[in-house]
């Protein structure tokens, strides 16, 4: 089953394009990336199962409906680079959805209901659920006969109880407007615990685990038994760690504070919470690690410090979880930093040994939501009934 996978962004949308045999038997024949939509000039990058590629060329993708019209056509017409002799081969599409609120509990074939629900969606979620919404009409225009499948980042938190995803707010404001905990980033956290039972060799229903998802964005997640617990970020991504430009958790009065003494609007409060805060704000250098890195190597303090700050809150919510669960079997690092920076992985794993020993394995998984979310897609498609499969 040939599966195109679309993540539509605030100004770009990602593909890969899978062959997928059964869940674990599969190929990628194609993936890229068209940045820049709906400015003057896009850039268009793409590969090839054989490694045929182009980085950055020039394009027009005014919308999102041109830029998934210049994919499909690299794809299927391109005499270099086409990985398909016609559109008709592809079988279907996958979506990522960023929220999903407490309509969805696992991914679910896109119908009517579905988009109306999306759309409903898009006042809890203001800048993810549009672009994704125009992902999926855009396709359903070009794809009107296709099968396509919506895979949520809130879905896998859904089970997270209720004591957990309150907050100590009036409860009728959760009644009105829908405000709790939902955590994001659940499509990685899923992927990683699945693999982290195959290296463990150990079913997902008899393991704790805890994830962390270190990237620009990061959380963690305490998985029981092979369900989310608990999760970091919670009624919106701006919750728990400290990350690239956001602040994660503060205390809510400082923003009161801090929006009465520099006369901040609602909006302008907003943008430095969570476009100016993080390591970017703290360390007044980067939101990339690696840039705070080298400038520790120059004994710059604040980037120390920052970098502290980091690995601190990390620690806690580690040593939260475990509480919770009432023990951890493995601690699971994925995403840019959780892959990539053995300082930071080092520095917490010096707490967790001094925890807990060697007891608890210390994993890092490559996560790949983009496979999970052709992996789910391929597995609703083959359900649904009187389909080819």
């Amino acid at each position: 089953m040939k599966i195109l996978v679309i993540n539509c962004g605030s100004s770009s949308v990602k593909y890969r394009l899978f062959d997928l045999k059964n869940k674990k038997r599969y190929k990628q024949l194609a993936c890229g990336i068209v940045e820049r939509v709906g400015q003057k000039t896009s850039l268009f990058s793409h590969q090839t199962k054989d490694k045929k590629s182009f980085k950055n060329k020039r394009v027009k993708a005014p919308d999102y409906k041109s830029a998934i019209r210049l994919i499909i056509a690299i794809l299927t017409s391109d005499k270099r680079y086409k990985t398909l002799e016609s559109k008709k081969e592809i079988d279907a599409i996958g979506h990522r959805v960023v929220h999903g609120a407490e309509e969805f509990k696992e991914s679910t074939l896109i119908d009517k209901k579905v988009i109306d629900s999306i759309e409903r969606n898009i006042k809890l979620a203001p800048l993810h659920n549009p672009p994704n919404l125009a992902g999926i009409l855009a396709a359903k225009e070009m794809f009107p006969d296709l099968p396509q499948v919506a895979v949520f980042d809130t879905a896998f938190h859904q089970t997270i109880p209720e004591y957990a995803y309150l907050y100590g707010l009036p409860y009728r404001y959760y009644k009105k407007y829908n405000i709790r905990r939902y955590g994001f980033h659940g499509t990685s956290h899923r992927y990683v615990a699945l693999k982290a039972q195959e290296v463990l060799n150990k079913p997902l229903n008899k393991l704790k685990l805890i994830t962390c998802h270190l990237g620009n964005g990061c959380s963690i997640t305490a998985i029981k038994n092979g369900k989310s617990v608990d999760t970091s970020m919670g009624f919106t991504p701006l919750e728990g760690l400290l990350m690239g430009t956001r602040c994660g958790d503060i205390d809510p009065a400082i923003l009161l504070y801090i929006m009465n003494k520099e006369n901040l609007s609602t909006t302008q409060m907003n943008d430095l919470l969570n476009k100016k805060s993080g390591l970017k704000g703290l360390s007044g250098i980067s939101n990339d690690m690696r840039d705070i890195l080298r400038a520790i190597k120059r004994n710059n303090r604040l980037a120390k410090v920052t970098f502290d700050v980091f690995c601190y809150r990390i620690k806690k919510y580690i040593g939260a979880y475990a509480a919770i669960m009432e023990g951890v079997d493995a601690v699971i690092f994925t995403a840019g930093i959780g892959e990539n920076v053995k300082e930071v992985r080092n520095s917490i794993e010096k707490t967790i040994r001094s925890l807990f020993g060697k007891r608890v394995k210390i994993l890092v998984i490559t996560t790949d939501e983009e496979l999970l979310i052709a992996q789910d897609t391929y597995e609703i498609v083959s359900k649904t009934k009187n389909n080819k499969y």
